[in-house]
């Protein structure tokens, strides 16, 4: 009897770690291909516009990212968006399995290039934040240079730790870093979600892109993450079953939400423009 309690218990536990680790890797499958969607956007729709001779078309979507006359802000604004393009499609790979075990050397080298990128395109981003500005309101400096600083830091604590040989946490941090890294893409997907929730713009003002929902978007595009991110690490380390099954159903809502904001996004978004 004794044994039949324990078998069942272990069980039980193996399953709900089971459950845990699958809705992570759903999500992970989920996100990957939608960065990659991202990246084609990027690809074709500026890349195309430079290859064409007018890198003013930049600004249907980007405003002041062409400024006609000033060539170290257009290169940078230019080069932020080819490193972006480059860390959107090789990102993701630092994190697969079969990589990372197979080809040892590979995952290093890419590892040193995205964490190279990451440090070059915060430093971008916050010279174009605070020369050209940004859309909609000025808090929006203060949520997008929060993004960069935590880019950096994150960054230099991946690095650390990989020195270090502590893994478990060299990883965590990695990760960390992947989702403050996605902090544009989060933010477009789940603006589209939002309007496709509501059908309107509820919130915020469409003509001056300001309003309480953009303003709590603007931190929650890398907050929202992370905090999953921690109740993921922390569910992990738990010998809970009842927390890590939990956990597991809120990955997959996040999921589901996030294959939403996919799917607005590229509709509403993306491909008009491909």
């Amino acid at each position: 009897m004794t044994n039949s309690v324990l078998m069942s218990t272990e069980t039980v536990s193996i399953n709900a770690n089971k459950w845990l680790t699958n809705s992570v890797k759903a999500w992970f499958i989920t996100a990957v291909l939608g960065q990659w969607l991202f990246a084609a956007y990027v690809g074709l729709f500026y890349g195309g516009a430079t290859l064409n001779g007018d890198i003013s078309q930049w600004n249907e979507v980007m405003p002041h990212g062409y400024v006609e006359g000033d060539f170290v802000g257009n290169l940078a604004v230019g080069v932020h968006l080819l490193l972006a393009f480059i860390v959107l499609v090789a990102g993701p790979l630092q994190f697969i399995g079969q990589i990372r075990n197979n080809a040892p050397a590979f995952h290093r080298l890419l590892g040193r290039i995205y964490i190279f990128t990451a440090f070059i395109l915060s430093i971008g981003g916050l010279y174009m934040v605070w020369t050209r500005g940004t859309v909609g309101a000025e808090i929006g400096k203060y949520s997008i240079s929060i993004n960069a600083i935590l880019i950096m830091i994150f960054a230099s604590l991946a690095v650390y730790n990989a020195i270090k040989r502590n893994i478990k946490v060299h990883r965590r941090w990695a990760i960390r870093l992947f989702l403050v890294m996605g902090g544009v893409w989060f933010f477009r997907i789940s603006l589209m979600l939002w309007l496709m929730i509501h059908q309107a713009p509820v919130g915020f003002d469409p003509k001056t892109f300001t309003g309480p929902f953009l303003t709590f978007l603007g931190f929650a595009q890398y907050g929202v993450p992370l905090a999953f991110a921690q109740l993921y690490f922390y569910a992990q380390d738990s010998k809970s079953t009842v927390l890590k099954t939990i956990t597991a159903i809120v990955v997959l809502l996040l999921t589901l939400a996030t294959i939403g904001g996919i799917l607005s996004a590229t509709m509403g978004m993306w491909l008009p423009r491909f």
